[in-house]
């Protein structure tokens, strides 16, 4: 990094990473004198984004620590799922400050589901013990594909009425209506959307496997998508399409009818929603992914044979992924992800993937668990706040 690039953005990023952490560090790193960095720490200090501390001594005088404050900003994250939501104020770190679970039923459209997301504002903040003005941003997961630049889902199987709807502009104006907020200081906090199972990989990778350069998470529930972490960024394709992998069709199982009008498609016949239905043939009361679950968690016999040949299934197109794109995990999360899913996926992607492929992979089951969403939705907020050119972008506006 030269001077001419080491704006006071970019110093954050440096202390965020951990890669600097004192003066000297931040003048090693950039280059950059000692009075420019001390001016544009200055600038980080006043807006009230850094904690200082005094380090151990060897002998000379203690060196002084910089860390990125926490504390100082919360996030809102909601975690839209088919049948019910999750909502969260969350600090800059993703320690999560109060938390809320209610019934909602994304087939209701997105003016009754945004609005009744809405409701939970005031409680919630409340809850959390924080002051509006302190929240600085909301991120929403959806369970459908998202375009990432206008933040809008496009065509998504399992969400009628949702197409290219303007979900950041309804949030944003319901939030500053629930909270008695002029529309223009509702403006300052962004509103972000993105698919469930990027936001899903976002969180697990940075909390738990930081050190994998090619990570994916599959999430397993009423549909069936994945989640890339390349290097440390989400891999969203072009348009946010990548990892819709519930929509690859399974040529011997073309009579299988997919909620997205196509036949034969993987979601057909290995989802929450698929198993549901074979269950319910057999004479369960069983409608959704969640009642799968359940009755896994029981131990029925007739629920585990169905998700481990359903893990069977999944794992044949997870033999293209992992050769694909050689990934060091390879994560199953969701409402199907356990011994029976994960036992049927293991089997059939060390069976039939050239050993190269797989001589370093971990096929392993989620650990943030319900949680994950959330996360996920609050961390892609931070980095949208506080990377290098939005952080710059916040610090002029604040100056001005």
């Amino acid at each position: 990094m030269t001077s001419s690039q080491a704006s006071a953005g970019e110093l954050l990023h440096l202390i965020r990473s951990g890669r600097a952490n004192t003066r000297a560090d931040l003048q090693q790193a950039t280059g950059l004198s000692r009075s420019t960095v001390g001016q544009r720490l200055d600038l980080l200090n006043r807006a009230g984004w850094l904690r200082h501390s005094t380090g151990t001594s060897t002998g000379g005088r203690p060196s002084h620590r910089i860390a990125f404050d926490p504390g100082h900003a919360s996030v809102i994250a909601f975690d839209l799922e088919t049948r019910h939501a999750r909502a969260a104020v969350l600090d800059l770190a993703g320690t999560i400050l109060a938390e809320h679970t209610g019934p909602m039923d994304v087939g209701a459209g997105p003016d009754r589901v945004l609005e009744g997301l809405a409701d939970w504002f005031p409680d919630l903040i409340a809850a959390a013990g924080v002051p509006a003005s302190h929240v600085a941003g909301i991120g929403l997961s959806v369970p459908g594909p998202v375009d990432w630049e206008s933040g809008q889902v496009i065509e998504p199987p399992i969400m009628p009425g949702w197409d290219r709807y303007p979900i950041r502009e309804r949030l944003q104006e319901a939030y500053a209506s629930r909270l008695g907020l002029d529309p223009a200081a509702a403006e300052a906090v962004p509103v972000l959307v993105d698919n469930d199972a990027n936001l899903m990989a976002l969180a697990e990778h940075q909390a738990n496997h930081r050190d994998c350069a090619s990570f994916v998470l599959l999430k397993v529930s009423t549909g069936i998508g994945a989640g890339v972490v390349i290097g440390d960024r989400l891999y969203r394709g072009i348009d946010g399409g990548a990892g819709d992998i519930g929509h690859i069709r399974l040529h011997d199982r073309s009579d299988a009818l997919c909620m997205c009008g196509s036949h034969g498609c993987l979601a057909a016949v290995a989802s929450g929603r698929a198993i549901a239905g074979e269950l319910a043939a057999l004479g369960h009361d069983t409608a959704s992914g969640r009642d799968v679950r359940r009755l896994l968690n029981e131990g029925h016999p007739d629920a585990v044979r169905l998700a481990r040949e359903a893990g069977r299934r999944v794992g044949e197109v997870l033999v293209t992924v992992v050769t694909l794109l050689n990934p060091g995990v390879l994560m199953i999360a969701g409402e199907l992800a356990g011994v029976p899913f994960l036992t049927g996926v293991r089997e059939l992607v060390y069976q039939r993937a050239m050993p190269r492929a797989t001589a370093n992979l971990q096929v392993v089951t989620s650990r943030l668990g319900d949680h994950a969403g959330l996360v996920g939705a609050a961390a892609m907020v931070v980095e949208h706040l506080y990377s290098p050119a939005g952080a710059d972008a916040r610090l002029e506006r604040l100056a001005s």
